[in-house]
C-alpha cells in the first residue's frame, strides 16, 4: 500500500462577480413588479405578496458578500434572472469541461506534472452538464491524458468523495497519477426568484492532483492521512431536475427542478453529523482536534463553518484556523472547500495537520485528514 499525497491544486474562478448590491436591486425589481401585476389576487388573499431582500439579509444569513459567475448580464436581467450560455455543438469542450481543463492544467503546473502522467480523471461535482458521455472522460481527452475516467455526483460534498476514490486508486496500483476535478455552475440550477436562496450560490472549478508520495516532486506536497466518508438520506436539500421530467404527468412547476432546501433543518441536522465525523475520523487516526492548524470546510454558511470548527475544538475557531472564501465566492458547492485549501495552505509547514470537510445533499459528507510534507 502506498503512501499517497495531493501535490497539487487549480482554481478557475470566472471573470465576472456580482455583489449583494447588484443582486438585491434585480430581486427588489422583480418583486416590485410581481405585486403590482398580482395586487388584485393578493388583495383577494388568493396570492401572497413578496417581501424585498436586501445586502444586510443575505450577510447576516450566509455571510456572503459577492459571488463570481459565468454570465452575469442574465442574472441581472429582471426579464430573464438566469445565466445565458451559448449552445456549444457536440464537437467542442462543453463549458464545465472547459472550466475544469484550466483548473487542471494549473493543478498540473503545481504539481509538476504533465498530462501524460494521468491515467485516473474523476469529475466530482454536483451539476452534471448531461448524462453521458462523462464530463472526466472529455476532460481525460482534451487534456490529452491516459488511462481511464469518470464522474462522481455526491452533491456537496463529492470533491471529498472524489479524493476517496483517487487516493484507493493510487494505493491499489491501479492509478499512478489522479485528477479530481469539480467544475460547478451552480447559478444554473438557482432560483434568482426566491428570497431565501437567490443569493446563495457561484460558480467556479477547482482541481487536485493525487499521487504517490514516492513519486511527487512538489513543494506543496500534503500526505493523505485518512479518508472518511458518510451519508444519510434526506430530502432537505433537493434538485428534481432530470432526464424523466419530460415524461411525468402532471408536469413539475418550474422551479420544482431548480435548487431548494429546508434550510433551519439542513443547520440543525448536518453540523452534528459533520461534527461528529470530523472527531471520530481524527480519533481514529490518533490525532488530537487541537492539534489540527487548519479547517478546510465547504463553504455554503458562515454560522454553519463556525460552529462546526467550534464543536470540534472545543472553542471558537480563528478566522487563520478555519479560513472563509464564500464571502467573495458564495457557495460554490463541491468546490467551495477545495478553494479554501488551494488559498490557505502555503502558510502551513512540514508536519502541519489540516482537514479538508464537504458536506451537503443527501445527506453526504466526506473528511480528508492531510499532513504537511
Amino acid at each position: 500500500m502506498k503512501n499517497v499525497c495531493i501535490s497539487g491544486t487549480g482554481l478557475f474562478t470566472p471573470p465576472e462577480s456580482v455583489s449583494n448590491d447588484e443582486l438585491v436591486a434585480c430581486f427588489n425589481a422583480y418583486v416590485e413588479q410581481f405585486n403590482v401585476d398580482n395586487a388584485a389576487a393578493i388583495e383577494s388573499g388568493s396570492a401572497v405578496a413578496l417581501a424585498p431582500s436586501s445586502s444586510e439579509f443575505i450577510v447576516k444569513a450566509s455571510g456572503i458578500h459577492s459571488r463570481h459567475v459565468m454570465n452575469k448580464s442574465g442574472i441581472l436581467d429582471v426579464n430573464h434572472m438566469r445565466p445565458r450560455l451559448e449552445t456549444r455543438p457536440d464537437d467542442q469542450p462543453s463549458i464545465l469541461a472547459e472550466m475544469g481543463i484550466v483548473a487542471a492544467r494549473q493543478a498540473l503546473e503545481r504539481a509538476g506534472r504533465s498530462a501524460s502522467d494521468v491515467d485516473c480523471v474523476l469529475v466530482a461535482c454536483s451539476n452534471m452538464q448531461r448524462p453521458y458521455p462523462a464530463m472526466a472522460v472529455e476532460i481525460q481527452s482534451f487534456l490529452g491524458a491516459g488511462g481511464y475516467g469518470y464522474d462522481i455526483n455526491v452533491a456537496c460534498a463529492s470533491a471529498a468523495f472524489g479524493v476517496q476514490a483517487a487516493v484507493d486508486a493510487v494505493r491499489q496500483g491501479s492509478a499512478r497519477c489522479a485528477l479530481v476535478i469539480s467544475p460547478e455552475i451552480c447559478s444554473g440550477h438557482l432560483n434568482f426568484r426566491n428570497r431565501d436562496c437567490h443569493f446563495i450560490f457561484g460558480d467556479a472549478a477547482t482541481a487536485m492532483v493525487v499521487e504517490p508520495m514516492e513519486r511527487a516532486t512538489s513543494s506543496r506536497r500534503f500526505e493523505v492521512l485518512g479518508t472518511r466518508l458518510q451519508t444519510q438520506f434526506s430530502s432537505n436539500i433537493r434538485n428534481n431536475f432530470g432526464f424523466l421530467n419530460v415524461a411525468e404527468q402532471p408536469p413539475r412547476p418550474w422551479d420544482d427542478v431548480l435548487f431548494h432546501q429546508e434550510g433551519r433543518k439542513v443547520f440543525k441536522e448536518v453540523v452534528p453529523m459533520v461534527s461528529e465525523l470530523i472527531l471520530a475520523h481524527l480519533g481514529d487516526l490518533g490525532v488530537a482536534p487541537d492539534a489540527v492548524k487548519r479547517f478546510w470546510l465547504h463553504q455554503a454558511n458562515l454560522g454553519m463553518n463556525q460552529l462546526i470548527s467550534k464543536r470540534v475544538l472545543g472553542r471558537e475557531p480563528s478566522a487563520v484556523e478555519a479560513p472563509v472564501i464564500l464571502d467573495e465566492y458564495a457557495n460554490t458547492s463541491s468546490a467551495g472547500s477545495v478553494i479554501a485549501f488551494h488559498k490557505y495552505h502555503e502558510d502551513l509547514v512540514p508536519g502541519d495537520i489540516g482537514v479538508l470537510c464537504a458536506f451537503g445533499a443527501g445527506y453526504s459528507a466526506g473528511s480528508v485528514v492531510l499532513r504537511r510534507v
